[in-house]
C-alpha cells in the first residue's frame, strides 16, 4: 500500500543529508494519505542510518499512531507530526531537522523576521518561534505537546500555515510542511538559509534592521503563490 509515496519520503529524508540539514539521524521527513476514507502516515524509521534507507523501511501508521505497516519502529517525533496533520489539514507532508542556523535561533527563543526578498518569496511574513513547553508539557506526552504548541502559536497569532509554511520551536529547532515530501525539504531548506541570513543581518546592524516593506513582500510572494503568480513556467 502507498508504495510509490513510500518511495517519495524515503527519497525526501536521503535529500535531507544531501542538503547538509542533518547531522547523524536528527531528522525526519513524513507524509499523509488517504485510503479507501481513511488517513494513514508514513514516516522515517527512528535512528536509520540515511545512507542505509530504503522505502521498503518506512513505517505506515494510521491518523492515530496505530501502525499499520513495517517492521521498524516509527520515528520518535511521531506524535509531533500526527498532531500536525490534525490540526493543519491542508498540509501533506512535514519535515523535522536540527539544521545548524535555524536550531540556533529556536535555541535563543527568537523568530526569522522578513528582511528581504529571498524570504519573501516562500513565507508570507515572520517564522514564528513557540513558546517554552511547560515541565508538565516535557514531562507528559512531549512529542504530542510539541504538535499542539506549534498550532497553539498559529492560532494564537492567526498565522495561515499554507502561507507560512515552518516554524520555530523554542530550544528545540525547525519544523517545516508543503504539499509533498518534496516541498516540504525545499522549504527546510530555505528557513535554513532565511535563518543564517537573518543573523547576518542582525549582526552586521547591532539589531537595528527593520523587515522588508510590506509592498516588497506582498510583490515577491504573491508572484510565486495564488491565481495571480507569475513565476517559473505556467
Amino acid at each position: 500500500m502507498l508504495e510509490e509515496l513510500k518511495r517519495a519520503v524515503c527519497d525526501a529524508n536521503i535529500k535531507l543529508k544531501e542538503y547538509n540539514l542533518v547531522t547523524l539521524t536528527w531528522g525526519n521527513v513524513s507524509a499523509i494519505a488517504q485510503v479507501d476514507g481513511k488517513k494513514y502516515v508514513i514516516i522515517k524509521p527512528s535512528g536509520v542510518d540515511y545512507d542505509k534507507m530504503t522505502a521498503d523501511m518506512m513505517v505506515v501508521t494510521d491518523i492515530d499512531g496505530n501502525i499499520t505497516e513495517g517492521n521498524l519502529h516509527p520515528s520518535s517525533d511521531l506524535a509531533t507530526h500526527l498532531e500536525l496533520y490534525r490540526s493543519f489539514p491542508e498540509i501533506n507532508s512535514i519535515v523535522h531537522t536540527h539544521s545548524r542556523w535555524a536550531t540556533a535561533t529556536a535555541q535563543a527563543e527568537r523568530e526569522i523576521e522578513c528582511y528581504g526578498t529571498t524570504h519573501a518569496d516562500n513565507f508570507y511574513g515572520k517564522v514564528p518561534c513557540t513558546r517554552p513547553l511547560t515541565s508538565d508539557e516535557i514531562n507528559v506526552d512531549y512529542e504530542l505537546n510539541t504538535g499542539k504548541v506549534i498550532a497553539e502559536t498559529f492560532k494564537s497569532f492567526k498565522i495561515d500555515p499554507v502561507s507560512v509554511p515552518g516554524v520555530l520551536v523554542c530550544k528545540h529547532g525547525p519544523f517545516t510542511w508543503g504539499a509533498t515530501p518534496q516541498k516540504a525539504v525545499e522549504n527546510a531548506l530555505v528557513l535554513e538559509e532565511c535563518a543564517y541570513m537573518a543573523y547576518i543581518c542582525q549582526t552586521l546592524t547591532n539589531n537595528s534592521i527593520c523587515p522588508a516593506p510590506q509592498v516588497l513582500q506582498d510583490k515577491h510572494y504573491f508572484r510565486k503563490h495564488g491565481k495571480s503568480a507569475y513565476y517559473g513556467q505556467q
